[in-house]
């Protein structure tokens, strides 16, 4: 199966049964961690056995909470998903309010491996948005063997020994110094001129050590890279503000935490950039409906949620407002920003934690909730699931004519 990789232990289990099944009135059902109906996981077994054995999900409990019994009461985030090789007109999705609540029961037209009311669709990576929004990239990536990236003695030690090369010294920022507050800078010499930092042989040296660690490296790409040592080996930075995503963030908080960055900070390649972003964009991105989205696509960290530009940005399927709509959710965007500076010695991650969320910062974020739904439809959303199952058929619209289109070009090379 191609992509396997990706897929845990259990996913064998869902494979085995379907080839067992074929033929019969059986049905099964697995117990299984939620990821199995998450992320990349979803386009490997899901495609897999629907295309290759006409699977159906005839009925599936969302994530509830699983305590073992053992020693310790490790508790991990299940699904039960029962399933067979012919459909039913009967299908039930047993929904939690929380992950630790009683299940209630709602009828389903058809279960999708999202476990939400819909087609059988599954989400596959793309190299570019739907709509106009701005591109996401990676951030830079040093390949430098930790000489070009500073953490704050070695930064005061060059402002030390060189003050004037501190020209070349800027904020450095992934996943962790966003979320967490944490410091730590880079050496950024693109666009520098040699004889401005030749000078200073406290730089010179951090160069030379850059340029043999990638020639000792057994990667020929790395190696080349030894041709510029005093360069980053993958740069994206551009001059201009930017909105930074961290590409991993704690499954605990209720939103992701996302920031504004000006074009001094130099992101690294664990943050997700999206560059001339607006307002507008960090309204949508910071909402409850695109959070919907990013917990059941994106993949995992063990239980962190593991964003991707090209599964879960690239994919999503993004408002269509009036600019009366646009306008509100630029302004409920604001106030979270405005609400955040009343709390200067926070970071995100005390921001965002939800025992430790400040209530202005809720409301603010509640308040924009309310502005971005409605920019989906006039009726409010009661539900993630609902959120998610909006979606879905949005993203299905969106496909559509890209399936026709293939469709009709593998005709044409018959």
């Amino acid at each position: 199966m191609r992509g396997a990789g990706v897929l845990d232990y259990v996913a064998a289990w869902y494979v085995k049964a379907a080839q067992y099944i074929q033929g019969t009135t059986i049905v099964c059902a697995f117990v299984s961690t939620n990821s199995i109906s998450q992320g990349e996981q979803v386009s490997v077994l899901w495609q897999e056995l629907f295309s290759r054995y006409a699977i159906k999900i005839h009925f599936a409990h969302r994530t509830f909470a699983w305590t073992s019994e053992a020693r310790g009461k490790a508790a991990v985030h299940c699904v039960i998903i029962g399933f067979a090789a012919f459909d039913t007109k009967r299908k039930l999705l047993y929904e939690y309010d929380t992950i630790k609540a009683d299940p209630h029961e709602l009828a389903a037209t058809n279960i999708t491996p999202y476990l939400t009311d819909g087609a059988d669709i599954v989400i596959t990576r793309r190299d570019k948005p739907f709509s106009d929004a701005p591109i996401m990239v990676f951030g830079n990536m040093p390949i430098d063997g930790g000489y070009l990236v500073l953490n704050e003695a070695e930064k005061n030690e060059i402002e030390n020994v060189a003050p004037q090369a501190t020209q070349f010294i800027r904020k450095y920022v992934g996943s962790h110094e966003l979320i967490q507050g944490v410091k730590r800078w880079c050496l950024w010499m693109e666009h520098a001129n040699p004889s401005e930092y030749r000078e200073y042989p406290i730089i010179v040296n951090r160069i030379a050590n850059v340029k043999r660690f990638r020639l000792e490296s057994k990667r020929p790409a790395t190696r080349d890279l030894a041709n510029t040592p005093s360069l980053f080996g993958f740069i994206s930075h551009q001059n201009t503000n930017f909105i930074a995503i961290p590409r991993v963030s704690s499954e605990t908080r209720t939103y992701l935490p996302i920031m504004f960055l000006d074009d001094t900070v130099i992101p690294s390649d664990q943050i997700s950039v999206i560059y001339s972003a607006s307002l507008y964009h960090f309204g949508v991105l910071t909402s409850a409906i695109h959070m919907a989205w990013m917990r059941a696509i994106c993949g995992r960290l063990k239980s962190d949620f593991r964003y991707s530009g090209t599964l879960v940005y690239n994919n999503f399927p993004w408002p269509q407002p009036i600019p009366a709509q646009a306008h509100a959710i630029e302004n409920a965007a604001q106030r979270v920003l405005d609400v955040r500076t009343l709390f200067p010695g926070s970071t995100l991650a005390d921001l965002y934690d939800p025992l430790t969320m400040p209530a202005d910062l809720l409301k603010a974020h509640r308040t924009l909730d309310k502005a971005v739904d409605a920019a989906y439809r006039k009726q409010p959303f009661d539900t993630e699931r609902q959120r998610l199952e909006h979606l879905f058929a949005l993203y299905q619209q969106l496909t559509a004519p890209l399936l026709a289109a293939m469709t009709q070009k593998n005709r044409k090379r018959r």
